[in-house]
């Protein structure tokens, strides 16, 4: 076979040189009439190339697939092995067979370099990607043909140009069809696994060109990005209900054996009990496409993603993953790894982390201590701060949180609306309105003078903060107990402080925080008199939506650029105690009278001398 292929390549420089598209279209109608013109498959092939022009590239594509297509039930299953080659002797039909399969491999391998190269345009990839998928539908007796579709995705994942386009088609024709998401996963895991473990040998090696390393690096972030494309875009299972049908792309479910997982023994039974396995088949399918699933998915996560890929995942993780995989605790450790990180992958982390503590039963021991840890300012201008709040409420939501963490949280609280922006404040303002609603043990921090901690807080704050009491004591009175620089809420010291940060928003600048400040004068601790406050109708806030809510506000009193009544004084009198500004008469004219005085008298002296 090789002397075949050689022989042809001078002829293929020259059919491509001479061969115009009305000659291409007879040999392909000659290839199509008769046995005899079996030589024009070659030089059909040698045009379904991206080097070709696309008007011939698709008229040879079409006359190939027109002859390939009612030959595949006849054509032996690989053309690699030399010993079947050899087993039936030297019968010329298998080996006419034989040699139209290595062709077909080759048309096939055409077809996908055609598909994935950059220099095809989008009509021509929606062609030959028809035609790859017929092929995958009739290549193997009628049942999916894995193998042609599995190296399809590999080209796919490894191509190094943007290959979306491909993909977008690929998800809107052919993922709708139960056996066609199944192997994808089936192709996504094995592809997966290949690169983490050719990932892990690579690591062992010491590489001294550093050309080679960065090479590696992009052709993997390259790589990674391609297999997360295609993950995102298979569509989940809607039901696995008994009444649930799978459309199937090669065959029905009841004929495919790899989905349904039916034998052929099922052919000998009676029409009723087919029919009973038919309606079992659903409930089968549904099972294998989330083992399938979560394999695929797993085996994506333990891949070096990069960070902006580690994002889009965190995202949405915990709607589009968690909730179909077979057994969601098997994400803990990649869940626990992105909240250790901390800063903004931490908060991305949090929503799918909280879900597998109270739905699934993980135990996180470090978990509020580093929650605490997030509460930094550059949170409150993060781009997923609106979810990270309304989580952060769902998490103090306990009855069951000690003092002291609620505490410890209140104040961290309190002291960052000192620094964040005035849509923060609001959101700061309705969490502490929560936290002393619920937990009426830390109503004490809304007003505490110097001195006047009871014997019940002192002892809590010797329990809790053993071994820095001596510290404590020495301090002076009037000084703010709270230590903002500990990470950990338990040694914060929270409870022997107050929220004198919030006293402070009376005066904030933003007229909506000094005004939902009010909100915490109620007493919070008779439940029956107040309702918490949603946290998601101030989560989202920023300075565009406070300037709409005070421009679309009615006032009642519009501020003028004139005074109704004269002032008196520059300030009033509260504002500085123990000044005066008001205007004194009596004094200007005892002071003018002193001046005319003296003018007088040395106007006099300077006579005198004169004279």
């Amino acid at each position: 076979m090789a002397s075949v292929v050689s022989n042809n390549k001078p002829r293929k420089k020259k059919a491509k040189h001479s061969v115009s598209l009305s000659e291409l279209k007879t040999l392909g109608h000659q290839l199509l009439s008769s046995r005899a013109h079996i030589n024009n498959l070659p030089l059909l092939l040698s045009f379904v190339s991206p080097t070709s022009p696309p008007p011939y590239a698709l008229e040879s594509l079409l006359s190939l697939q027109s002859f390939f297509t009612p030959l595949l039930p006849s054509l032996p299953p690989s053309s690699s092995s030399k010993a079947s080659s050899a087993s039936p002797g030297d019968d010329p039909d298998f080996i006419y067979l034989t040699w139209l399969r290595s062709k077909f491999d080759l048309f096939v391998y055409s077809l996908i370099d055609l598909a994935v190269s950059p220099d095809s345009d989008e009509t021509l990839k929606e062609i030959v990607l028809d035609t790859i998928m017929e092929f995958v539908k009739v290549g193997n007796n009628g049942r999916f043909h894995s193998a042609i579709y599995h190296k399809f995705l590999h080209s796919i994942v490894h191509s190094t140009t943007s290959i979306y386009f491909l993909i977008d088609l690929l998800a809107s024709k052919y993922f709708q069809y139960i056996d066609v998401r199944y192997f994808s996963y089936i192709s996504v895991e094995k592809l997966t696994r290949t690169l983490e473990s050719k990932n892990i040998s690579d690591n062992t090696k010491v590489n001294a060109d550093s050309n080679n390393e960065s090479h590696s690096r992009t052709s993997l972030e390259v790589f990674i990005h391609n297999v997360h494309y295609i993950l995102s875009h298979i569509p989940h299972l809607k039901g696995s209900d008994e009444n649930s049908v799978y459309e199937m792309w090669s065959r029905s479910g009841s004929d495919s054996k790899e989905v349904s997982g039916n034998s052929k023994a099922k052919d000998k039974q009676p029409q009723t009990e087919k029919q009973d396995n038919n309606v079992l088949s659903a409930a089968k399918i549904s099972k294998k496409m989330g083992l399938k699933f979560t394999k695929a998915w797993i085996s994506f996560l333990r891949l070096p993603l990069p960070l902006d890929v580690y994002k889009e995942v965190l995202v949405s993780l915990h709607q589009a993953v968690i909730p179909y995989l077979n057994n969601p605790i098997m994400l803990c450790d990649f869940l626990t790894r992105s909240y250790d990180i901390g800063g903004v992958v931490s908060v991305m982390a949090l929503s799918s982390l909280f879900i597998l503590m109270t739905q699934y039963g993980l135990e996180y021991p470090n978990f509020y201590e580093k929650l605490y840890a997030l509460l930094v300012p550059s949170t409150f201008m993060a781009k997923h701060r609106a979810k990270f709040f309304q989580l952060l409420d769902s998490c103090l939501k306990s009855p069951l949180l000690p003092a002291y963490l609620a505490a410890a949280f209140a104040k961290k609280l309190s002291r960052l609306s000192l620094s964040v922006p005035p849509s923060g404040a609001l959101v700061i303002v309705a969490l502490i309105h929560n936290l002393l609603r619920r937990h009426p043990s830390i109503n004490c921090l809304v007003h505490r003078e110097d001195g006047a901690e009871t014997a019940k807080d002192n002892s809590n704050a010797e329990k809790v903060d053993s071994g820095t009491g001596s510290d404590m004591s020495s301090r002076k009175p009037g000084m703010d107990q709270f230590n903002n620089e500990e990470s950990n809420p338990i040694k914060s010291n929270a409870m022997r402080s107050s929220l004198w940060e919030v006293d402070t928003l009376r005066h904030h600048y933003c007229p909506p925080v000094s005004r939902f400040i009010l909100s915490l004068e109620n007493d919070l601790t008779v439940r029956a008199k107040t309702t918490e406050i949603t946290v998601e109708d101030f989560s989202s806030g920023s300075y565009a939506t406070i300037f709409g809510d005070e421009i679309r506000r009615r006032v009642k009193q519009v501020p003028v650029a004139f005074h109704k009544v004269a002032p008196t004084s520059l300030f009033s009198e509260s504002d500085f105690a123990g000044w005066t500004f008001k205007y004194d008469e009596t004094k200007e004219k005892n002071e003018t009278t002193n001046i005319s005085d003296e003018h007088g008298h040395s106007s006099a002296k300077l006579q005198v001398e004169s004279s």
